[in-house]
C-alpha cells in the first residue's frame, strides 16, 4: 500500500506521532521566550496548513517554532515589548515572501551569492554563542532563585546528560525525541525533590482560547528582527534538500524554492499576527519521515489539525508552565551549543578557507560584534546582536574582493 493510499485513521495516528516528535522543540521556543505555548501550537498548525496550501500539499513537512529567533525575541521583548516584537517577526516573514518573489523573477542564484557560507556560518554561530550566558544562568539557578544553586545544577545535569545519552546512543523513535526524554528525566527528578509547583495546572481550565496577541509596528524592532531571517532562509534550503533526499523527490524544482519559501514566510507572518513564534521547517520531523516512510503530505495535515485542537486545551499550557527553570537550562546548554556548531559545520561543508584574508576578516568581525554585543545607534534606531552581525557579514562579503565562485553555494547543488 502506497503512502497516498494510507487509510484516514492511520493518517491521523501517524500525524499525532509527527506532532509528538516535534513537541519538545515546538514548545521550547515559547517556554524560553515567554510566549504562550498554546498559541505556539495553534500557529504551528495554521502555519503548516498555509505552507501546504502554497506548495499544493506536495511536501511532507511540519512547520513550528524557530530556534534562530530565541535570542532576538528575548532581547526585543525586553527592549520594545511583546506587541512590537511580534511586528518585527511579522516583517521577518514578509522578508521571506520578498525573497520568494525575487527568486520567482530572477532565479535562486542571487540568494547564494548574497548569502554564501562565509556569511551564514558565523551569523548562526553568533545566534548560539550569544545565548550561552542565558543557558548557564538558568541552569545554575540565577534565573529562578526559588530553587537553590546546587539543586538547580543537579536538575540541569540530569536533563542534559539524559538528552546526550538518548541523542547519541538511542535508536528508533527515541533518537528523534531527545529533548522530550531530557525534559522528562529532569522533570521526574524535580518531582522527587519536591520543587515542582502544580498551581499553573490547577489554575488553567480544560478548555481555553489561546492568549492571542496582536502585533504593533516599531521600526526599531523591525530593523532588529528582519536581518535575523537571513540564517533561517538559508537553513530552509538545507531542510528542503534533506526532505528531498529522504523522499527521493526534488522539491526545490517542484513545487520549487519560490513556493516553499513563500509558504514559510506567510506562515511566520501569520504566527506573528496571532502572538506565536516564527515558523520553520522541522528537521526532527524529517527524521521521523525517514524512519517511518511516512511520505504522504496528508499526514502533516492531520498533525497540523491535531496541533490546533491541542491549542485549546488549557491544561497543556498549565502543565508546561510547571517545568522547573533549571531543567530547561540544561536542555538549552546543549541546544545553543548545537546551534553554534551548525554554523561552524556550514563553513566546513562548504570548505570555507579561513587562511584567505577576506574570509578571516568576515568571520572574525562578525563573531566579535556578536559575542561582544556591540550596538550601533542612529538617532532613534539601533542595531545590535544578530541583526548587526547579519548586515555586517553581507556588506563585508559584497565589498571585499572576491574571486569567482569562491566559497559560494553552487546552484547545481539545489
Amino acid at each position: 500500500m502506497s503512502t497516498d493510499e494510507t487509510p484516514v485513521l492511520r493518517q491521523i495516528l501517524m500525524g499525532g506521532q509527527m506532532l509528538f516528535v516535534a513537541f519538545g522543540a515546538l514548545v521550547l521556543v515559547p517556554l524560553l521566550t515567554g510566549l504562550d505555548p498554546n498559541v505556539a501550537f495553534f500557529t504551528a498548525g495554521i502555519g503548516t496548513l498555509i505552507f501546504q496550501l502554497c506548495t499544493r500539499q506536495q511536501v511532507p513537512i511540519f512547520l513550528a517554532s524557530s530556534f534562530a529567533f530565541i535570542a532576538p525575541i528575548t532581547f526585543s521583548i525586553q527592549s520594545w515589548g511583546l506587541p512590537a516584537t511580534l511586528g518585527g517577526m511579522m516583517a521577518a516573514g514578509l522578508f521571506y515572501v520578498l525573497l520568494s518573489f525575487i527568486i520567482r523573477i530572477r532565479g535562486s542564484g542571487f540568494l547564494y551569492r548574497l548569502f554564501p557560507p562565509v556569511v551564514v556560518g558565523p551569523v548562526i554561530m553568533v545566534i548560539g554563542l550569544g545565548l550561552a550566558p542565558v543557558a548557564v544562568d538558568m541552569a545554575s539557578g540565577g534565573a529562578n532563585p526559588s530553587i537553590d544553586a546546587n539543586t538547580s545544577l543537579l536538575l540541569a545535569g540530569i536533563a542534559l546528560v539524559t538528552t546526550l545519552i538518548v541523542s547519541t546512543m538511542a535508536g528508533g523513535i527515541l533518537k528523534l525525541i531527545p529533548i522530550i526524554c531530557g525534559i522528562g528525566a529532569g522533570y521526574s527528578a524535580a518531582l522527587f525533590m519536591g520543587v515542582v509547583d502544580f498551581q499553573p495546572v490547577i489554575d488553567r481550565p480544560w478548555f481555553a482560547i489561546p492568549a492571542f496577541t496582536a502585533p504593533e509596528f516599531n521600526w526599531n524592532a523591525i530593523l532588529f528582527m528582519v536581518p535575523v531571517a537571513i540564517a533561517p532562509a538559508i537553513e530552509h534550503i538545507g531542510d528542503m534538500l534533506a526532505i528531498s533526499s529522504v523522499t527521493g523527490k526534488k522539491y526545490l524544482e517542484k513545487p520549487g524554492l519560490k513556493n516553499t519559501l513563500l509558504g514559510d514566510g506567510l506562515a511566520t507572518s501569520a504566527a506573528a499576527m496571532l502572538g506565536g513564534p516564527p515558523n520553520t521547517t522541522y528537521s526532527e520531523v524529517t527524521g521521523a519521515v525517514m524512519l517511518t516512510k511516512a511520505f504522504n503530505p496528508k499526514i502533516m495535515t492531520w498533525a497540523a489539525v491535531i496541533a490546533i485542537v491541542v491549542a485549546f486545551i488549557g491544561k497543556v499550557g498549565g502543565f508546561l508552565a510547571t517545568i522547573p527553570t533549571p531543567v530547561m537550562g540544561g536542555i538549552m546548554m546543549l541546544l545553543f551549543g548545537s546551534i553554534a556548531v551548525v554554523g561552524l559545520s556550514t563553513m566546513i561543508k562548504a570548505q570555507v578557507d579561513l587562511s584567505k584574508p577576506r574570509n578571516l576578516v568576515i568571520v572574525s568581525v562578525v563573531l566579535v560584534f556578536g559575542i561582544g554585543n556591540l550596538a550601533l545607534s542612529f538617532g532613534e534606531f539601533s542595531l545590535k546582536g544578530v541583526s548587526l552581525c547579519a548586515i555586517t557579514a553581507v556588506l563585508l562579503n559584497a565589498i571585499l574582493p572576491h574571486a569567482d565562485q569562491e566559497d559560494r553555494y553552487q546552484s547545481a547543488d539545489v
